[in-house]
């Protein structure tokens, strides 16, 4: 039986999702806990790895077993086990054709920015901090240039193993709520830090360092070495996937 489950982090303590030899990980956590409430061991597949320090608000993965737990009974049970910077938020049964990573039509992630004077502390892990003030509507409209299916090598980390560089940014948006300046950014499908590496590019625009254009310079040129540095991984959440309707799952999941 394949199943998928929904599951939200926080992604502090953490070297990120994926499994590792040595070091904490949300997968190797996330295993743990499903192979404890299985009787086996059990490997997931995700919807999208995120790196150490970012969040998700609904990473979703699935996984097969000839176990016979119901739905209440993987969440309550995973949840008993996994540490409390994780949770399952649900669990459904699903087909042999679904997959997590290769079934997903769109992705988003919300980065968020705390721009005043002052450095935050209760907020710490989860916003990053810029203290010059930041012109919202600019890097919004800069990064319009984004929309579009385009090679995004201007953006991708050259430790990226993702065979091409071309995705198809389905939308972006740029916007201030009081000392918060946020982007929500969807796509098909990221390349290794990209979405930080846009934020990072669109912050000298929002300091009035660089003009609106430059966006569209950067996104020609795909050339890493000019944009502007990786933004912090503190700021960063995975907000999900988004899968056909016939799978029948959660609608925030669901296109």
């Amino acid at each position: 039986m394949r199943y998928a489950l929904g599951i939200e982090y926080d992604g502090t303590g953490f070297l990120g999702w994926q499994r590792l030899p040595h070091g904490r990980t949300v997968q190797s956590e996330v295993e743990a806990a499903l192979s404890f409430v299985a009787g086996e061991p059990l490997e997931v597949v995700c919807a999208g790895r995120t790196d150490s320090g970012v969040h998700a608000q609904c990473q979703v993965v699935h996984f097969d077993t000839a176990a016979q737990r119901s739905e209440r009974g993987w969440t309550l049970g995973m949840n008993s086990r996994l540490p409390p910077e994780i949770a399952t938020r649900w669990c459904r049964p699903v087909s042999d054709d679904f997959h997590a990573r290769f079934g997903a039509i769109a992705r988003t992630y919300r980065y968020r920015i705390l721009n005043r004077p002052l450095r935050p502390a209760l907020q710490r892990d989860y916003v990053a901090f810029e203290r010059r003030p930041l012109d919202a509507d600019a890097m919004h409209a800069a990064a319009q240039a984004l929309i579009g299916e385009h090679d995004f090598s201007a953006f991708r980390t050259v430790h990226c193993q993702a065979p091409h560089a071309r995705r198809d940014m389905q939308a972006i948006r740029v916007w201030r709520d009081g000392d918060e300046v946020l982007m929500e950014i969807r796509a098909n499908a990221f390349l290794h830090h990209m979405v930080r590496n846009i934020m990072g590019s669109l912050l000298p625009i929002g300091r009035g360092e660089r003009p609106v254009g430059w966006m569209a310079e950067l996104l020609a040129g795909r050339d890493r070495a000019l944009a502007g540095p990786t933004a912090p991984a503190s700021g960063l959440t995975f907000l999900g996937p988004r899968y056909p309707q016939r799978f029948e799952l959660p609608d925030e999941v669901s296109a």
